[in-house]
């Protein structure tokens, strides 16, 4: 299992120019409480930064300053925690805990944007594994009753 095959590849993506207007807009239209900021580099979108609602909250509106008096540059998280495709998902887990971090980007070998990864999409799997697990038990139990009866 890697970072590349559980990443959620439906990144919404924004510049480092967008107003925190534009930004907010964006999140509330794709039903997103984060934007990757990317930078374009010939075919490739490279993560510059990442911006989250509770940026905006924290960063903007409790300091009660106008969201189209910023753009995104101003209020992102720079240099966003990322990890190549092929890292198994439990090594992406370790690097999100050491960094303290929700998000974690998936790019690939050249550094170009394929995914992101949450820690909601993590605690989902885990619990999808768990259920499949306590099915794997309740029907091997049926099983042995069955044959043993």
């Amino acid at each position: 299992m890697t970072a590349g095959e559980y990443c959620n590849r439906d990144v919404v993506i924004t510049s480092p120019e967008t107003s925190i207007t534009e930004a907010a807009r964006l999140m509330r239209e794709f039903h997103a409480g984060d934007l990757v900021v990317v930078t374009r580099h010939g075919n490739s979108n490279t993560p510059v930064g990442i911006i989250t609602d509770r940026d905006i909250v924290i960063e903007v509106i409790a300091r009660q300053i106008s969201p189209d008096a910023l753009t995104v540059s101003e209020v992102m998280s720079k240099h966003p925690v990322s990890v190549e495709e092929s890292v198994r998902l439990l090594d992406t887990v370790a690097l999100m805990q050491k960094h303290g971090v929700r998000r974690i980007l998936v790019v690939d070998k050249k550094g170009g944007l394929q995914g992101i990864l949450t820690a909601d999409d993590v605690i989902l799997l885990i619990a999808e594994s768990m259920t499949s697990l306590q099915q794997l038990i309740t029907r091997e139990l049926s099983q042995e009753t069955r044959i043993r009866s």
